[in-house]
Protein backbone atom coordinates (compact mmCIF):
# COMPACT_ATOMS: atom_id res chain seq x y z
CA UNK A 1 0.00 0.00 0.00
CA UNK A 2 1.49 3.31 -0.98
CA UNK A 3 2.64 5.51 1.88
CA UNK A 4 1.16 8.73 0.29
CA UNK A 5 -2.01 9.17 -1.68
CA UNK A 6 -2.13 11.46 -4.70
CA UNK A 7 -3.00 14.99 -3.59
CA UNK A 8 -6.65 15.10 -4.72
CA UNK A 9 -7.39 11.61 -3.32
CA UNK A 10 -5.65 12.47 -0.08
CA UNK A 11 -7.80 15.59 0.43
CA UNK A 12 -10.96 13.65 -0.29
CA UNK A 13 -9.96 10.90 2.11
CA UNK A 14 -9.10 13.35 4.88
CA UNK A 15 -12.42 15.12 4.35
CA UNK A 16 -14.24 11.84 4.89
CA UNK A 17 -12.30 11.25 8.11
CA UNK A 18 -12.98 14.77 9.56
CA UNK A 19 -16.04 15.28 11.75
CA UNK A 20 -18.91 16.85 9.84
CA UNK A 21 -18.85 20.00 11.99
CA UNK A 22 -15.16 20.54 11.09
CA UNK A 23 -15.90 20.27 7.37
CA UNK A 24 -18.80 22.73 7.70
CA UNK A 25 -16.58 25.16 9.58
CA UNK A 26 -14.25 25.37 6.61
CA UNK A 27 -17.03 26.51 4.24
CA UNK A 28 -17.13 30.19 5.36
CA UNK A 29 -13.36 30.36 4.99
CA UNK A 30 -13.54 29.06 1.44
CA UNK A 31 -16.38 31.49 0.62
CA UNK A 32 -14.38 34.38 2.05
CA UNK A 33 -11.39 33.48 -0.12
CA UNK A 34 -13.61 33.27 -3.20
CA UNK A 35 -15.23 36.62 -2.36
CA UNK A 36 -11.82 38.24 -1.89
CA UNK A 37 -10.62 36.89 -5.23
CA UNK A 38 -13.81 38.10 -6.94
CA UNK A 39 -13.45 41.56 -5.41
CA UNK A 40 -9.83 41.78 -6.52
CA UNK A 41 -10.84 40.79 -10.02
CA UNK A 42 -13.63 43.39 -10.10
CA UNK A 43 -11.42 46.21 -8.78
CA UNK A 44 -10.14 48.84 -11.17
CA UNK A 45 -6.77 49.05 -9.43
CA UNK A 46 -5.14 46.79 -12.01
CA UNK A 47 -7.20 47.79 -15.04
CA UNK A 48 -4.91 48.39 -18.06
CA UNK A 49 -6.22 51.93 -18.53
CA UNK A 50 -6.13 52.91 -14.85
CA UNK A 51 -2.43 53.79 -14.70
CA UNK A 52 -2.67 56.09 -17.73
CA UNK A 53 -5.82 57.68 -16.33
CA UNK A 54 -4.18 58.40 -12.97
CA UNK A 55 -1.05 59.79 -14.63
CA UNK A 56 -3.14 62.15 -16.73
CA UNK A 57 -5.19 63.37 -13.77
CA UNK A 58 -2.04 63.94 -11.72
CA UNK A 59 -0.47 65.94 -14.54
CA UNK A 60 -3.57 68.05 -15.20
CA UNK A 61 -4.98 68.46 -11.69
CA UNK A 62 -2.05 67.79 -9.34
CA UNK A 63 -4.01 65.26 -7.28
CA UNK A 64 -2.23 62.69 -5.10
CA UNK A 65 -1.57 59.58 -7.23
CA UNK A 66 -1.70 57.25 -4.20
CA UNK A 67 -5.12 58.64 -3.29
CA UNK A 68 -6.37 58.17 -6.85
CA UNK A 69 -5.10 54.58 -7.01
CA UNK A 70 -6.73 53.86 -3.66
CA UNK A 71 -10.08 55.19 -4.90
CA UNK A 72 -9.94 53.14 -8.10
CA UNK A 73 -8.97 50.06 -6.10
CA UNK A 74 -12.29 50.36 -4.28
CA UNK A 75 -14.35 51.04 -7.41
CA UNK A 76 -16.30 48.10 -8.77
CA UNK A 77 -17.60 47.22 -12.21
CA UNK A 78 -21.39 47.40 -12.03
CA UNK A 79 -23.37 45.42 -14.58
CA UNK A 80 -26.61 47.28 -13.84
CA UNK A 81 -24.92 50.50 -14.95
CA UNK A 82 -23.83 48.92 -18.22
CA UNK A 83 -27.39 47.77 -18.91
CA UNK A 84 -29.06 51.04 -17.99
CA UNK A 85 -26.82 53.17 -20.22
CA UNK A 86 -27.93 51.24 -23.31
CA UNK A 87 -30.48 52.92 -25.65
CA UNK A 88 -34.08 51.65 -25.79
CA UNK A 89 -34.81 48.80 -28.21
CA UNK A 90 -34.94 49.79 -31.86
CA UNK A 91 -38.43 50.70 -33.00
CA UNK A 92 -39.61 51.97 -29.60
CA UNK A 93 -42.12 54.71 -30.41
CA UNK A 94 -41.82 58.06 -28.66
CA UNK A 95 -44.96 59.12 -26.86
CA UNK A 96 -45.13 62.68 -25.57
CA UNK A 97 -48.45 62.22 -23.77
CA UNK A 98 -47.17 59.21 -21.84
CA UNK A 99 -43.88 60.92 -21.04
CA UNK A 100 -45.65 64.08 -19.83
CA UNK A 101 -48.00 62.14 -17.56
CA UNK A 102 -45.03 60.86 -15.52
CA UNK A 103 -44.16 64.39 -14.40
CA UNK A 104 -47.22 66.61 -14.67
CA UNK A 105 -49.45 64.90 -12.14
CA UNK A 106 -51.08 65.93 -8.83
CA UNK A 107 -48.56 64.47 -6.37
CA UNK A 108 -45.54 66.00 -8.07
CA UNK A 109 -47.32 69.34 -8.38
CA UNK A 110 -48.13 69.25 -4.65
CA UNK A 111 -44.51 68.43 -3.82
CA UNK A 112 -43.34 71.24 -6.09
CA UNK A 113 -45.59 73.77 -4.41
CA UNK A 114 -44.24 72.69 -1.01
CA UNK A 115 -40.65 73.05 -2.29
CA UNK A 116 -41.49 76.50 -3.69
CA UNK A 117 -42.97 77.66 -0.38
CA UNK A 118 -40.04 76.36 1.66
CA UNK A 119 -37.37 77.91 -0.58
CA UNK A 120 -39.21 80.97 -1.86
CA UNK A 121 -36.49 83.40 -0.74
CA UNK A 122 -33.73 81.59 -2.66
CA UNK A 123 -35.93 81.24 -5.74
CA UNK A 124 -36.69 84.95 -5.72
CA UNK A 125 -33.00 85.81 -5.33
CA UNK A 126 -32.09 83.49 -8.22
CA UNK A 127 -34.68 85.14 -10.46
CA UNK A 128 -33.43 88.59 -9.54
CA UNK A 129 -29.85 87.62 -10.33
CA UNK A 130 -30.20 85.44 -13.42
CA UNK A 131 -33.71 86.12 -14.73
CA UNK A 132 -34.93 82.51 -14.49
CA UNK A 133 -38.51 82.29 -13.14
CA UNK A 134 -39.01 80.25 -9.95
CA UNK A 135 -41.40 77.84 -11.64
CA UNK A 136 -38.75 76.86 -14.21
CA UNK A 137 -36.18 76.10 -11.50
CA UNK A 138 -38.78 74.19 -9.47
CA UNK A 139 -39.90 72.38 -12.62
CA UNK A 140 -36.37 71.17 -13.39
CA UNK A 141 -35.76 69.90 -9.86
CA UNK A 142 -39.17 68.22 -9.95
CA UNK A 143 -38.50 66.40 -13.21
CA UNK A 144 -34.95 65.50 -12.24
CA UNK A 145 -35.40 64.08 -8.73
CA UNK A 146 -38.99 64.62 -7.54
CA UNK A 147 -37.61 67.24 -5.13
CA UNK A 148 -34.94 64.98 -3.71
CA UNK A 149 -36.93 61.76 -3.48
CA UNK A 150 -35.13 60.11 -6.41
CA UNK A 151 -31.50 61.21 -6.43
CA UNK A 152 -29.99 57.81 -7.31
CA UNK A 153 -28.58 54.92 -5.32
CA UNK A 154 -25.42 54.09 -7.29
CA UNK A 155 -22.00 54.83 -5.87
CA UNK A 156 -20.71 57.38 -8.35
CA UNK A 157 -17.17 56.03 -8.21
CA UNK A 158 -18.54 52.65 -9.39
CA UNK A 159 -20.83 54.09 -12.05
CA UNK A 160 -18.24 56.43 -13.53
CA UNK A 161 -15.41 53.89 -13.40
CA UNK A 162 -17.59 51.29 -15.10
CA UNK A 163 -18.55 53.65 -17.91
CA UNK A 164 -14.98 54.92 -18.17
CA UNK A 165 -13.21 51.58 -18.42
CA UNK A 166 -15.94 49.06 -19.30
CA UNK A 167 -18.37 50.95 -21.51
CA UNK A 168 -20.72 48.38 -23.06
CA UNK A 169 -20.58 47.54 -26.75
CA UNK A 170 -23.66 47.98 -28.90
CA UNK A 171 -23.86 51.77 -28.90
CA UNK A 172 -21.60 54.74 -29.61
CA UNK A 173 -18.62 54.57 -27.27
CA UNK A 174 -18.74 57.43 -24.74
CA UNK A 175 -15.98 56.19 -22.47
CA UNK A 176 -13.90 59.34 -23.11
CA UNK A 177 -16.76 61.50 -21.84
CA UNK A 178 -17.13 59.42 -18.69
CA UNK A 179 -13.39 59.40 -18.02
CA UNK A 180 -13.50 63.18 -18.12
CA UNK A 181 -16.41 63.08 -15.67
CA UNK A 182 -14.58 60.61 -13.41
CA UNK A 183 -11.67 63.04 -13.34
CA UNK A 184 -14.03 65.90 -12.49
CA UNK A 185 -15.57 63.76 -9.76
CA UNK A 186 -12.19 63.20 -8.09
CA UNK A 187 -11.41 66.92 -8.37
CA UNK A 188 -14.76 67.74 -6.77
CA UNK A 189 -14.28 65.30 -3.90
CA UNK A 190 -10.74 66.50 -3.22
CA UNK A 191 -11.83 70.15 -3.19
CA UNK A 192 -14.89 69.62 -0.99
CA UNK A 193 -13.27 67.06 1.31
CA UNK A 194 -15.72 64.30 0.40
CA UNK A 195 -15.06 60.59 0.49
CA UNK A 196 -15.58 59.39 -3.11
CA UNK A 197 -16.71 56.02 -1.82
CA UNK A 198 -19.78 57.49 -0.12
CA UNK A 199 -21.19 59.80 -2.81
CA UNK A 200 -24.27 58.37 -4.54
CA UNK A 201 -26.24 59.38 -7.58
CA UNK A 202 -27.59 58.14 -10.90
CA UNK A 203 -26.27 55.26 -12.99
CA UNK A 204 -24.80 57.84 -15.38
CA UNK A 205 -22.94 59.77 -12.67
CA UNK A 206 -25.32 62.67 -11.98
CA UNK A 207 -25.76 63.90 -8.41
CA UNK A 208 -27.86 66.01 -6.11
CA UNK A 209 -31.29 67.63 -6.29
CA UNK A 210 -30.67 68.97 -9.82
CA UNK A 211 -28.66 65.93 -11.03
CA UNK A 212 -25.55 67.76 -12.20
CA UNK A 213 -22.72 65.73 -13.69
CA UNK A 214 -19.44 66.30 -11.80
CA UNK A 215 -18.08 68.53 -14.56
CA UNK A 216 -21.21 70.66 -14.41
CA UNK A 217 -20.83 70.95 -10.65
CA UNK A 218 -17.25 72.18 -11.07
CA UNK A 219 -18.11 74.63 -13.85
CA UNK A 220 -21.57 75.99 -13.01
CA UNK A 221 -22.67 75.08 -9.49
CA UNK A 222 -22.67 77.97 -7.02
CA UNK A 223 -22.36 78.35 -3.25
CA UNK A 224 -25.56 80.37 -3.21
CA UNK A 225 -25.84 80.71 0.58
CA UNK A 226 -22.13 81.55 1.02
CA UNK A 227 -21.42 78.81 3.57
CA UNK A 228 -18.10 77.93 1.95
CA UNK A 229 -19.25 74.72 0.26
CA UNK A 230 -21.24 73.67 -2.79
CA UNK A 231 -23.76 71.01 -1.75
CA UNK A 232 -26.35 70.09 -4.34
CA UNK A 233 -27.83 67.25 -2.32
CA UNK A 234 -28.33 68.62 1.18
CA UNK A 235 -28.55 72.34 0.42
CA UNK A 236 -31.57 73.51 -1.56
CA UNK A 237 -30.18 77.06 -1.78
CA UNK A 238 -27.15 75.82 -3.70
CA UNK A 239 -29.36 73.63 -5.90
CA UNK A 240 -31.69 76.53 -6.77
CA UNK A 241 -28.87 78.94 -7.51
CA UNK A 242 -26.95 76.39 -9.53
CA UNK A 243 -29.92 75.53 -11.79
CA UNK A 244 -30.58 79.22 -12.48
CA UNK A 245 -26.90 79.93 -13.09
CA UNK A 246 -26.61 76.96 -15.46
CA UNK A 247 -29.56 78.12 -17.59
CA UNK A 248 -28.21 81.66 -17.69
CA UNK A 249 -24.81 80.36 -18.78
CA UNK A 250 -26.53 78.64 -21.71
CA UNK A 251 -28.35 81.73 -22.91
CA UNK A 252 -31.52 82.09 -20.85
CA UNK A 253 -33.08 85.49 -21.57
CA UNK A 254 -35.07 87.28 -18.89
CA UNK A 255 -38.76 87.66 -19.77
CA UNK A 256 -38.65 85.64 -23.01
CA UNK A 257 -41.28 82.89 -23.47
CA UNK A 258 -40.03 79.35 -23.94
CA UNK A 259 -42.29 78.65 -26.93
CA UNK A 260 -45.30 79.69 -28.97
CA UNK A 261 -48.25 77.80 -30.38
CA UNK A 262 -47.91 76.96 -34.05
CA UNK A 263 -49.88 75.24 -36.81
CA UNK A 264 -47.46 73.33 -39.00
CA UNK A 265 -47.31 73.66 -42.81
CA UNK A 266 -49.58 71.40 -44.82
CA UNK A 267 -46.86 70.88 -47.41
CA UNK A 268 -44.57 68.03 -46.34
CA UNK A 269 -41.50 69.65 -47.90
CA UNK A 270 -41.98 72.90 -46.00
CA UNK A 271 -42.60 70.98 -42.79
CA UNK A 272 -39.46 68.91 -43.30
CA UNK A 273 -37.39 72.03 -43.97
CA UNK A 274 -38.50 73.63 -40.69
CA UNK A 275 -37.92 70.41 -38.75
CA UNK A 276 -34.44 69.95 -40.22
CA UNK A 277 -32.46 71.87 -37.54
CA UNK A 278 -34.42 70.04 -34.80
CA UNK A 279 -34.38 72.01 -31.51
CA UNK A 280 -31.83 74.60 -32.64
CA UNK A 281 -33.58 77.96 -33.26
CA UNK A 282 -32.84 78.71 -36.92
CA UNK A 283 -35.78 80.60 -38.47
CA UNK A 284 -37.37 84.00 -38.01
CA UNK A 285 -41.12 84.39 -37.58
CA UNK A 286 -41.24 85.67 -41.18
CA UNK A 287 -39.47 82.54 -42.43
CA UNK A 288 -41.98 80.40 -40.55
CA UNK A 289 -44.76 82.23 -42.38
CA UNK A 290 -43.02 81.82 -45.74
CA UNK A 291 -43.00 78.06 -45.16
CA UNK A 292 -46.68 78.03 -44.23
CA UNK A 293 -46.29 77.69 -40.45
CA UNK A 294 -48.90 79.78 -38.63
CA UNK A 295 -47.70 81.24 -35.33
CA UNK A 296 -50.01 82.70 -32.70
CA UNK A 297 -50.15 86.47 -32.19
CA UNK A 298 -47.24 86.50 -29.72
CA UNK A 299 -45.15 84.31 -31.96
CA UNK A 300 -45.64 86.50 -35.01
CA UNK A 301 -44.14 89.38 -33.06
CA UNK A 302 -41.15 87.39 -31.82
CA UNK A 303 -37.85 89.15 -32.42
CA UNK A 304 -35.38 86.32 -32.72
CA UNK A 305 -34.98 82.82 -34.08
CA UNK A 306 -37.34 79.90 -33.60
CA UNK A 307 -37.24 76.11 -33.92
CA UNK A 308 -40.12 73.93 -35.01
CA UNK A 309 -40.27 71.25 -32.33
CA UNK A 310 -42.11 68.00 -32.98
CA UNK A 311 -43.48 65.89 -30.11
CA UNK A 312 -44.50 62.44 -31.31
CA UNK A 313 -47.45 60.67 -29.69
CA UNK A 314 -46.98 57.04 -30.58
CA UNK A 315 -49.56 56.10 -33.18
CA UNK A 316 -51.44 59.38 -32.84
CA UNK A 317 -50.72 62.67 -34.57
CA UNK A 318 -47.68 64.54 -33.22
CA UNK A 319 -47.84 67.90 -31.50
CA UNK A 320 -45.76 70.95 -32.39
CA UNK A 321 -44.48 74.11 -30.72
CA UNK A 322 -42.22 76.91 -31.88
CA UNK A 323 -39.30 76.89 -29.46
CA UNK A 324 -37.36 80.03 -28.58
CA UNK A 325 -33.78 80.33 -27.33
CA UNK A 326 -35.11 79.75 -23.80
CA UNK A 327 -36.56 76.42 -24.90
CA UNK A 328 -33.14 75.62 -26.32
CA UNK A 329 -31.46 76.65 -23.04
CA UNK A 330 -33.52 74.03 -21.17
CA UNK A 331 -32.44 71.38 -23.65
CA UNK A 332 -28.81 72.13 -22.74
CA UNK A 333 -29.70 70.67 -19.36
CA UNK A 334 -30.98 67.51 -21.03
CA UNK A 335 -30.74 67.24 -24.82
CA UNK A 336 -34.37 66.28 -25.37
CA UNK A 337 -37.36 68.30 -26.53
CA UNK A 338 -39.59 65.95 -24.52
CA UNK A 339 -37.62 66.73 -21.37
CA UNK A 340 -37.76 70.48 -22.00
CA UNK A 341 -41.50 70.41 -22.64
CA UNK A 342 -42.12 68.33 -19.49
CA UNK A 343 -40.20 70.92 -17.45
CA UNK A 344 -42.19 73.74 -19.07
CA UNK A 345 -45.57 72.08 -18.57
CA UNK A 346 -44.79 71.18 -14.95
CA UNK A 347 -43.62 74.75 -14.39
CA UNK A 348 -46.85 76.13 -15.85
CA UNK A 349 -48.95 73.79 -13.71
CA UNK A 350 -47.03 74.92 -10.63
CA UNK A 351 -47.47 78.61 -11.49
CA UNK A 352 -51.20 78.13 -12.14
CA UNK A 353 -51.71 76.23 -8.88
CA UNK A 354 -49.71 78.77 -6.88
CA UNK A 355 -51.51 81.78 -8.35
CA UNK A 356 -54.88 80.14 -7.60
CA UNK A 357 -54.13 80.01 -3.87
Amino acid sequence: MPTALPTRRRLLTLATLLPLHAVAAQAPVRRKVRDQRAAAAASYAAHPAAAAFVAGVVARRALDPDWLHAQLAQARRTEAVRKLVMPPPAGTAKNWAAYRSRFVEPQRIAAGLAFWREHETWLAQAEARWGVPPEIVVGIIGVETYYGRLTGSFRLVDALATLSFDFPPGRRDRSDFFRAELEEFFVLCAREGRDPQTVKGSYAGAMGLPQFMPGSVNRWAVDFDDDGHVDLLGNAADAVGSVAHYLAAFGWQRGLPTHYAVAVPVDAGDRAALLGPDILPSFTAAQFAERGAELDDSGRGHDGLLALVELQNGGLAPGYVAGTSNFYAITRYNWSSYYAMAVIDLAQALRTARDAR
